[in-house]
């Protein structure tokens, strides 16, 4: 894809001459829901470096603008008007609230750019509002599944250890992370049905919302773990963040790595890596560490004018899967050397 997008470029700064300061300028805005979120910050900072090593390659001056939607989707409607009023190429989203992209397409057909919603998926109807809609991410429900496998495969191997009381069941709490969240609402459902078609009998002790947060994840886990105690044999948080926060209440409390529930999270963040080495974590889930070398190729493409098929696997002509990976006890140190 990229020697054919050099071509494009080139055709329109004159191959001939090189002259440093005939560049081509694309403007791609990106707006996030959270700066804050470990994962989010972690893509936009790779897309970022990725946009300057493309310029290194080429005569392309890429202006890569960032927007903190701060969880508020008023505001972050407002920074995508005014990313489309400054006149950029390629619209990059990830929403605050799914259910804002129809607005968002439209808004994107009307000026004529491009738009790639990531990490939330947008309902199918509102992609196929415009043919230049795209959705660039993971499958919920695999993250749910292999979280509900690293815990299958801890409850076979260590039975004696992870089952507390011996009953039989696997009590667990949930830390969810936004109500409606597609991801959220999948991977809460998801990892427990993993467990349930396994044969694993299940008890929920609880289940609360802590918006992908660890400070909130914490305040969730310290209740929790004062009313019940070693009763909670197992933790499943939808991201990394939220099984730290937990993690955090646990080790302040004074508990021993061994002596911690299973406590499962999502994204294989850099902490969370580190928290597996420590013993705390038993495992995560790697949250398509492709995202940003795929958002940047694709955009790079559609500025370009070319077939987005050719920078990206596109399936349903809108739709670009990533795959999430199991990151367990036995290759979690692979992930570290990433």
């Amino acid at each position: 894809m990229l020697p054919a997008l050099l071509a494009c470029v080139l055709l329109f700064t004159g191959c001939e001459n090189r002259d440093p300061e005939k560049t081509e300028t694309v403007r791609v805005g990106v707006a996030i829901y959270q700066q804050n979120d470990t994962f989010i910050s972690n893509v936009v900072q790779e897309m970022e470096r990725l946009a300057r090593e493309k310029e290194g390659e080429s005569l392309l001056k890429i202006n890569l603008s960032i927007a903190d939607g701060q969880s508020n989707q008023t505001l972050q409607m407002e920074q995508v008007d005014r990313f489309l009023d400054w006149g950029c190429d390629v619209l990059c989203v990830n929403m605050v609230d799914r259910t804002a992209a129809a607005v968002i397409v439209d808004k994107a057909e009307e000026a004529g750019v491009p738009v790639i919603f990531f990490n939330r998926q947008p309902v199918e109807e509102d992609l196929q509002r415009w043919e230049k809609a795209y959705y660039v991410g993971p499958r919920g429900e695999q993250s749910g599944i292999f979280q509900g496998q690293i815990v299958w495969e801890q409850w076979q191997e260590d039975r004696e250890r992870v089952d507390r009381n011996g009953d039989g069941v696997l009590q667990y709490v949930m830390l969810e992370g936004e109500p409606s969240h597609q991801d959220a609402l999948l991977r809460t459902e998801y990892s427990i049905k993993t467990l349930t078609n396994a044969g694993v009998l299940v008890e929920k002790l609880a289940s609360d919302t802590a918006n992908w947060n660890r400070g909130q994840a914490a305040a969730k886990m310290s209740q929790w773990h004062q009313e019940f105690g070693s009763q909670i044999e197992a933790v499943f948080a939808n991201n990394d963040d939220m099984a730290l926060g937990a993690i955090d209440v646990l080790l302040e409390a004074g508990v021993a790595p061994e002596e911690m529930p299973v406590i499962v999270g999502v994204d294989a963040t850099a902490p969370a890596l580190e928290a597996m080495a420590a013993g705390t974590l038993s495992g995560t889930v790697q949250n398509a560490k492709e995202m940003p070398q795929v958002l940047m190729d694709l955009a790079l493409s559609l500025y370009a004018g070319e077939d987005p098929a050719q920078a990206a696997d596109l399936t349903a002509e809108h739709y670009v899967w990533l795959p999430y990976r199991e990151v367990n006890r036995e290759n979690f140190r692979s992930f570290q050397e990433e």
